[in-house]
This record gives C-alpha cells, structure tokens and sequence, in this order.
C-alpha cells in the first residue's frame, strides 16, 4: 500500500504480533469470565457462531488480527475477506495459520471485491455475524443488508477528527497534535484532521504546522524510514486526495503549505503534497469529509465553548484530542467530545486491552483486547430455582 518500508516493518507489521498478545492474554486462567453466578442465574458466554470479518487497506494486519484473533479465542468459525488493495498480507496470514495445524474449516479466506464477496457475506443466511472495518457507506449498506436477518453486524467506519488546542498548550504538543494526520500517509480513520486552535495562538499555531509539515521526508517506499511519507495507497485515492486539496481551494481556504501537483523531487506515482488550511471554517467539505491523506485544516475559535461545538459539529465520533498544560483541564474538555476514543496531551496508540470503536455515524463496534472478544460472544442466561422460594 506504499508504506516506507521503516513503518512497514516496525509499525504495519508490529501491530499484528500487538492483537495476538492481548487475545491470548485473555485465554490466560481467571482473565476473562466466561461463566459467572448472579444469585440463582448462571450466565454463560458463548461464540456467536460463523463471522465474516472484512477488512479494509489502510491498516491491513491491524485489521486482520483485531477481528480473527478473539474471534478464534471465542471459538467462532471465521470467514476471512480482506481489501482487494491489499490482498497479499491476507495470504500470508492464511499460510501461517495453515502451518499451525488450526483445524479445516475454522479460519477460511474468500478474495473479491466488495460486491462480489463482502455483499454475500452479509446477506448468507449461514453467517451469524459481520464485523466490517470501512466507509461509513459501506456501513450503512452492510447494516441494511443484515437487518434482514438480524444478523449481528458490527462496524468501525469513517472520522473526521478534532484535535482541541487549548490556550496554555505548549508549542511542542501544538507540532505533535498537528502530525498526527501525516501518519501511514494519513489514511487512517483515526486521523486528527482537524486542529482547533484559540484566535490568540492562531498564527502561532499556522506556523508551528508549517515547520512539521515541510520538515517530513517524502521517500520512495521501499527505502523509507520511520517518520517519511510515502505515496497513497492507489490511484483512486490519489485522485481523491488532490481532488479534495483543489476543493479546499475553489472552497477558499487558505494554504499554508502544500497544495495540488507532485512534491519536489516527484514527477510520477501517487506521491502527494503535505498541506496545511488555514482560514477553514466548519461549514467547508473539507471540514466536514473524510479526505484521508496527509492534509489539515486549521480551525480558529473564541472560547472553550465554541471549540466543544465544533468539535463535535460532525456526523463522525471515531477520535478526538485535547492540548493543554493542564492535565486538568485537558481531561474537562476531553469529556465533552463525543467520540469513542479522545487523546488527551498525547498522541500514541492506546492499550490493546481498551475499547476501539466510534460514536454516531463512526461505527457500533469495539475492536479491542476484552471488548473486542465480548463482540463475537453472545450471552446465555440459566435460571434455577431460589433457594429461598416457597412455591
């Protein structure tokens, strides 16, 4: 998918062994309460059955091993169809689970597109869940399709995010908080593509973007390290990108840096210019799509108010931030957002133990550790007689 090979090996890569640790973890005895006694009910967990697990380009073998490793743990069969962008990891993953010896039938992968493969999935009547990671419009498809069959569907779609600048932030999280968009070449769900900064640090903020975005290192993928970017994952998503940056343009937003046409240096691939908005209000497509690729835009604010308000003025909930000096008062505002997940004064990932998921039109699931094992379980309640009763 164009990865510099640095973050390929170490972030790509990495994060695949990441879900595997945290699933058999929960395997470990007394971690996870597969049976439990309330009074004189017995409440007993049990798989779900067969899941059709779908999962995108972007984040590959994130998404593979967030969904088949506790759905394996909860003893679900598993149909496995991965993007058709992506589709060489997938068959690698399948060799290996092939050599494990993991019984015939339990873990079984499907190529096709969309349409083609995704589409039967949730419509079979044999397939007891759907756990599909995507475009918001793919969700509501898929939603619609399972509906007819109640079938459990469970998806983590599409962000917009917002990272809050509060007043007392320091210069040093104002540059973490506005490249966080820059990582895996910001095609990540997740991405903090909107920075809320107050009018009295705005053009301090501008210029604070400028510097990291001018100072990352555009490289070819197979040499890059940690920290470079690299081309977009296809040409439909360049196309798109460029599209979107023309679009902030004709809208009337500002350029801070970066802007349409190749980075120096580049004259072919699906290699994009870092850019940075200034002059963005929320009401701008660009504000309010998810463009996913490496571009921010700069929203101003007067009071810690209007910047809640904007924040959440978005059909998205998949993440959030917030930057203060005060750990405080960064956690107050945090609270406000409506989102599944909100970094307060960082950027890193979280634990693989916690819930991954979205608020509104960001998705219904929790890929994640516990949360993403209670997915793939359904819960069985055996009542017997009260002791006490007199009946």
């Amino acid at each position: 998918m164009g990865a510099p090979k640095g973050f390929a090996e170490k972030v790509q890569a990495g994060v695949f062994a990441f879900h595997w640790r945290a699933a058999l973890a929960l395997a470990e005895p007394d971690a996870f309460k597969w049976r439990e006694q309330i009074g004189n009910t017995t409440i007993v967990k049990e798989p779900i059955g067969v899941v059709g697990c779908i999962t995108p380009w972007n984040w590959p073998l994130n998404q593979i091993a967030s969904k088949i490793a506790p759905a394996l743990l909860a003893g679900c069969t598993i149909v496995l169809k991965p993007s058709e962008v992506t589709p060489i990891n997938a068959i690698l993953v399948t060799e290996a689970i092939h050599a494990a010896g993991l019984p015939k039938g339990v873990f079984n992968l499907v190529m096709g597109t969309g349409p083609e493969a995704a589409q039967v999935l949730a419509e079979h009547p044999a397939v007891d869940m759907v756990s599909f990671t995507g475009s918001t419009a793919v969700g509501r498809t898929l939603h619609s399709i399972g509906a007819q069959t109640i079938k459990r569907v469970r998806t983590e779609l599409g962000g917009k995010s917002a990272a809050v600048i509060l007043d007392d932030a320091t210069p040093k999280q104002i540059k973490d908080m506005a490249g966080h968009v820059l990582g895996n070449t910001g095609q990540s769900c997740n991405a903090l593509s909107r920075m809320l900064v107050p009018a009295s640090r705005y053009a301090e903020s501008l210029e604070l973007a400028k510097e990291v975005f001018e100072g990352v290192r555009i490289s070819d993928a197979r040499m890059g390290k940690m920290g470079d970017l690299g081309p977009l994952a296809s040409k439909a998503q360049f196309d798109k990108v460029t599209a979107y940056i023309q679009t902030g343009i004709d809208e009337g937003a500002r350029l801070v840096t970066g802007g349409t046409g190749y980075p120096p240096g580049f004259q072919e691939g699906y290699f994009v210019r870092p850019t940075v908005f200034a002059d963005v209000h929320n009401n701008m497509r660009i504000a309010r799509e998810e463009i996913f690729g490496p571009v921010l835009c700069i929203i101003p604010y007067k009071t810690e108010d209007e910047a809640i308000n904007i924040a959440n003025d978005t059909i998205y909930g998949l993440n959030g931030a917030v930057a203060s000096s005060s750990p405080e008062r960064a956690m107050d505002v945090a609270a406000q957002l409506q989102s599944g997940q909100v970094h307060v004064n960082c950027t890193a990932g979280a634990d693989a133990m916690v819930p991954f998921g979205g608020y509104k039109q960001s998705g219904d699931g929790r890929e994640q550790g516990v949360y993403g094992l209670e997915e793939f379980l359904q819960v069985k309640a055996m009542v017997q007689p009260r002791k006490s009763s007199k009946l």
